[in-house]
C-alpha cells in the first residue's frame, strides 16, 4: 500500500459474490439526489439490503454476451459466479467506500446506489479495466499509460519489463521513441554504434506479443517519434508492410516549426537528441508528402500537433508532454495514467419526434456523479509501478467523455454531418466540461487540490481544481456493447449489419433500432430491405428509402473526410485532453485528399489526426458484406492475367509431386492436395470427411475450376487472394488458425504450399512441419498473430468481423478491443 493510501473499511474480505444465479427481484425505480441521514463509518451498511432493492440492468443479448465473456468473475474451471448485477454493484461499491478515506461520516451507501444506477441504467461507464477489477485481487483500474524511454540500454530495457507489467495487469501504453540517438550514432562507451529506436521498436513489439493483458485484452502501443528525428524517414515507413510492428498504432509527432517550414516550401533541421544537435536538414514538403502517402496506402502513420499538446498542458513546470495513449485522445507525462469514463448521451433525449429535447439537467447530475466515480478511481486504483503511483496522485488526471453521440443526434431528428449537429456538440461538449470542472472545484475545496497544483496553469487562474484534466473523448469499443450506444462521437458505422452468434454459429442480420422503429412507423421496412441494407452497412444506393431518413442515418463511410474533421474539431474545444476518432475516406481518395484533411486539422485546433481510406489494408476492415479488396500484400494491385483469346488448360502430366495437408472445417476434416508438375502448381484436389451430398459436389467442383484455372496460367497466388477471407457459417479453430470456411481453408493450405516451395526443393516431403509466424500465446500453432487476423476481416477469438473506428479494431460480435 503506497504511503498516501488509507484502508477502506468493508473492504475486499466482504466482497458480495453469490456461488449460483438467484431469480431477479422485482424491479424497483429508484430516483437519485435524495437526502440521506449520513452514516458513520463505524455503522455497519447492509449491503444485502442495498442490493435487494436495486434494479437488474436491462442489457441487451450482445451486451449480456459480452459482460459474460470478458468481464463477469469465474472460477478455477472457468464458470461464471457473477451475475451483471454482482458485478455493477462491485464496483459501485468499491468505488463509493474511497469516500471514506475524507470523510469518516460519508453517505457511501446513497453514493454506491447513485453509482450502480449510473452504470446499471448505461447513463455512465467506466473504462473496462475498472469494471473488471474493482475489488479484485488485481486491483488495476487505468486503461492506459506512458512511460518515458531513455537513450541507454538500461532506460530502454527497463522501459521493457515495465510494459509487460503493465500489460499484465490490463492497461496499454504509449511512448515516444524520440530520445534514442539515430541509427549509427557513435556510443563512446562501447565504441559501437546505435541500432537505432526502430530496431528497439521491435522488442517492444516482441514483448507485447508474449503478455496477455489480464487474460482479458492484449497489449496496445503507441509509438511516436518528433519529426526533426534523424531517423523519421525510416519511422514513416516502419508499418509499410502489414506483418510489421503489430501491436503499435504510430504517430509523427510534427512540431511548430515543421509546419512552418511545410508552409513557407522550406528545408528543417534534424536535431540528434543525444547532444541536441542539428545533424541536417530535410525538406518538410517532401516528408510531408511520404506520411501522407503512408496514410494513405495503409492508415499509418498518424499525426499528433505535439507542441499544440504541450502549449495546453496543465502541469507544465512538472514536465513536458511527449506521447499519448494508445488510441491517441490522451495526452500523459512519463509515468501517467489515464482514469477514464464515458456518458451515454442517447440516454438524456426526453420526448420524441419533433418534441424531443436534451435533458440537460439530468445530463449536469450524471457530469457530477461521474466526475466524483473517477477521482475516487484514482484512490482505490492499484498501479502496476511506484512511479505511476506517485505521478497519478500528484496530478489527478481524469477524462470523462462521451458515447452515443449518433443515437442523440438521430432521437433529435438531426444529421451528424449539418452545421445544427455541429452546434449540438460544442454545447454538449462545453457543458460536460463546465460542470466537471466545477464538481472538481468542488471536490479541492473538501478534498483539496491535486499535489502538483503549484506547478500548473490554474493558481494563474484562480481556479482551484482537484484534477489537472477532466474531459477526455476515449474509443468505447466494448462500453457501448455493454450500453448498447453508438461508439464514442463516432457516426453510425453501419445502418444494418451481419453478425455472427458466437453460441451457435449462425449469422444474424443487426438492425439499428432507432431505424427500424422510423422505417416501421413510414411503412418502408421489409426483411428483403434490411438484408439489401446489411451487404453495405449504408443506406447509399438503396431505394424506397425517404431521402431525410438517407442523411439522418448516414455513416462512417459516407460521411465527408471534412465533416469529419469538423466535428472531431467540434469536440476538441471543450476537451482538456483529445479526441480518438477516426476520419474515414473512400476507397478512391487520393493522397491529395488525406493531406487536406491533415491541412484541415491543423487549421481548426485539432490535436491529432488518425485517418482510414477504406480497403486500404491488406483485407478490407469493416463489418458488412461489401468491399472485396484486391491488392497484395504491399497494397499494390495484383497483375491478374486476362487473356483476350480462349486459353486451353495445358495437358496434365502423368507425374506430378504434391503433398497433401489435413485441416479441420466446419463441416469436418478435409484433405487438401496440391501438386505441380515443371511449370509450377497445377492442380487441387479436395475431399471433405464427415460430409457427402452437396458439401463433397461443391468442394470437387471448387478442386476443378482452380486446377483449369492453375493450367490455364493463373497466378497461384490471384488464387488464394480470391478465396482467402470467404466466410462460411461455421468458422472453426484449427491448430490455433480460423478457418473460415472450406474455400478459405483450400486459400490457407495453398499459401503455406506457394511459401514452403520457395525454400524447400521440389520433392520436399512434410512431417510435423510446424507452420511460419507461429502464434505466441500458446491457442496452439496458429499462423496468424492478432493484427493478421485483423487484417482478415476476422476477429481473433471468435472469428466475427470486425470494426476499424477510433483508431482501433472492435468486433461487435463478441466485444473483442483493444480499446475499453
Amino acid at each position: 500500500m503506497a504511503e498516501n493510501q488509507t484502508q477502506i473499511p468493508g473492504g475486499q474480505t466482504n466482497l458480495f459474490i453469490k456461488e449460483e444465479p438467484t431469480t431477479p427481484p422485482k424491479v424497483i425505480t429508484i430516483e437519485t439526489g435524495k437526502k440521506h441521514k449520513a452514516k458513520k463509518s463505524a455503522d455497519l451498511i447492509d449491503w444485502q439490503r442495498l442490493y435487494d432493492k436495486l434494479p437488474e440492468p436491462s442489457l441487451s443479448p450482445n451486451g449480456r454476451m459480452v459482460l459474460e465473456k470478458r468481464y463477469l468473475f469465474k472460477d478455477d474451471e472457468g464458470k461464471i459466479i457473477e451475475s451483471p448485477k454482482d458485478m455493477f454493484f462491485r464496483v459501485a461499491r468499491f468505488i463509493a467506500r474511497a469516500e471514506y478515506i475524507f470523510d469518516k461520516d460519508a453517505e457511501v451507501e446513497l453514493l454506491a446506489k447513485e453509482f450502480y444506477l449510473a452504470m446499471a441504467r448505461f447513463d455512465f461507464m467506466p473504462n473496462s479495466p475498472t469494471l473488471m477489477n474493482s475489488d479484485r485481487k488485481l486491483g488495476q483500474l487505468s486503461a492506459c499509460f506512458v512511460l518515458p524511454i531513455g537513450d541507454s540500454m538500461e532506460e530502454i530495457f527497463d522501459a521493457v519489463k515495465f510494459t509487460a507489467l503493465i500489460h499484465k495487469s490490463g492497461g496499454g501504453t504509449g511512448f515516444s521513441f524520440s530520445r534514442i540517438r539515430p541509427q549509427g550514432d557513435r556510443i563512446s562507451s562501447t565504441s559501437g554504434t546505435s541500432s537505432g529506436p526502430i530496431t528497439f521498436m521491435k522488442a517492444f513489439n516482441e514483448a507485447t506479443e508474449t503478455v496477455k493483458q489480464g487474460g482479458t485484452r492484449r497489449g496496445a502501443n503507441m509509438a511516436i517519434l518528433r519529426a526533426d528525428h534523424p531517423d523519421i524517414e525510416s519511422f514513416i515507413a516502419a508499418k509499410e508492410k502489414n506483418d510489421q510492428l503489430n501491436n503499435f498504432n504510430i504517430s509523427v509527432a510534427v512540431t511548430d516549426k515543421f509546419m512552418d517550414a511545410l508552409r513557407q516550401g522550406t528545408d528543417y533541421d534534424l536535431v540528434n537528441p543525444h547532444n541536441n544537435k542539428a545533424v541536417g536538414q530535410l525538406s518538410a514538403p517532401e516528408i510531408y508528402k511520404k506520411i501522407v502517402y503512408q496514410a494513405w496506402k495503409n492508415g499509418e502513420p498518424g499525426i499528433i500537433f505535439i507542441d499544440r499538446i504541450n502549449k495546453y498542458n496543465p502541469t507544465p513546470a512538472a514536465g513536458e508532454i511527449e506521447s499519448t495513449n494508445p488510441c491517441g485522445e490522451q495526452p500523459l507525462l512519463p509515468y501517467e495514467a489515464c482514469n477514464l469514463g464515458s456518458i451515454n448521451l442517447g440516454n438524456y433525449v426526453l420526448g420524441e419526434g419533433q418534441n424531443a429535447k436534451i435533458d440537460f439537467d439530468r445530463l449536469k447530475s450524471t457530469v457530477h456523479l461521474a466526475t466524483r466515480f473517477l477521482d475516487n478511481v484514482i484512490e482505490v486504483n492499484k498501479y502496476p509501478l511506484p512511479q505511476i503511483d506517485k505521478m497519478s496522485r500528484a496530478n489527478r488526471k481524469i477524462g470523462l467523455g462521451v458515447m452515443g453521440f449518433a443515437d442523440l443526434l438521430i432521437k433529435l431528428g438531426v444529421p451528424y454531418n449539418s452545421e445544427k449537429g455541429l452546434k449540438l456538440a460544442r454545447k454538449i461538449m462545453s457543458l460536460i466540461d463546465t460542470e466537471s470542472k466545477a464538481m472538481s472545484s468542488e471536490l479541492a475545496r473538501r478534498r483539496g487540490v491535486f499535489p502538483n497544483y503549484d506547478q500548473s496553469i490554474f493558481p494563474a487562474k484562480g481556479l482551484r481544481l482537484r484534477n489537472a484534466t477532466t474531459t477526455t473523448i476515449a474509443p468505447t469499443g466494448t462500453i457501448s456493447i455493454i450500453s448498447n450506444a453508438s461508439s464514442g462521437v463516432e457516426p453510425l458505422f453501419a445502418v444494418c449489419y451481419f453478425r455472427q452468434n458466437v453460441l451457435d454459429n449462425d449469422t444474424l442480420t443487426e438492425v439499428n433500432p432507432l431505424f427500424e422503429k422510423i422505417a416501421k412507423e413510414r411503412g418502408f421496412y421489409s426483411e428483403e430491405l434490411i438484408k439489401e441494407i446489411a451487404e453495405t452497412g449504408s443506406l447509399d444506393g438503396v431505394e424506397g428509402i425517404p431521402s431525410d431518413v438517407k442523411e439522418l442515418f448516414a455513416t462512417a463511410q459516407t460521411i465527408s473526410p471534412e465533416d469529419h474533421i469538423k466535428m472531431q474539431a467540434a469536440f476538441q474545444e471543450f476537451t482538456d485532453n483529445a479526441v480518438s476518432k477516426t476520419v474515414n475516406f473512400p476507397n478512391s481518395a487520393t493522397e491529395e485528399d488525406i493531406k487536406e484533411a491533415y491541412d484541415l486539422a491543423h487549421k481548426l485546433g485539432c490535436k491529432g489526426v488518425t485517418v482510414y481510406r477504406d480497403g486500404s489494408r491488406d483485407t478490407q476492415v469493416l463489418n458488412t458484406g461489401a468491399t472485396e479488396n484486391n491488392q497484395d500484400s504491399k497494397n499494390e494491385p495484383v497483375k491478374e492475367v486476362i487473356y483476350e483469346t480462349l486459353v486451353k488448360p495445358r495437358p496434365r502430366p502423368e507425374v506430378v509431386v504434391g503433398t497433401t495437408e489435413k485441416i479441420a472445417s466446419g463441416l469436418g476434416d478435409m484433405y487438401i492436395t496440391i501438386d505441380e508438375d515443371e511449370v509450377g502448381i497445377n492442380e487441387v484436389f479436395i475431399r471433405i470427411g464427415k460430409s457427402g451430398g452437396e458439401a463433397a459436389a461443391m468442394n470437387d467442383a471448387l478442386a476443378r475450376i482452380i486446377s483449369v484455372a492453375l493450367r490455364s496460367g493463373v497466378d497461384p497466388k490471384v488464387i488464394v487472394k480470391h478465396l482467402k477471407g470467404i466466410r462460411g457459417s461455421n468458422p472453426i479453430w484449427h491448430n490455433g488458425e480460423l478457418i473460415l470456411s472450406c474455400p478459405d481453408a483450400v486459400a490457407k493450405a495453398m499459401e503455406r504450399y506457394i511459401k514452403r516451395k520457395s525454400t524447400l526443393p521440389l520433392n520436399f516431403k512434410v512431417e510435423n512441419q510446424a507452420p511460419d509466424n507461429l502464434e505466441k500465446e500458446g491457442k496452439g500453432s496458429g499462423y496468424y498473430s492478432e493484427s493478421d487476423h485483423a487484417l482478415n476481416n476476422a476477429c481473433l477469438e471468435c472469428g466475427g468481423k470486425i470494426d476499424y473506428e477510433s483508431g482501433c479494431y472492435v468486433c461487435r460480435d463478441c466485444g473483442y478491443s483493444k480499446c475499453g
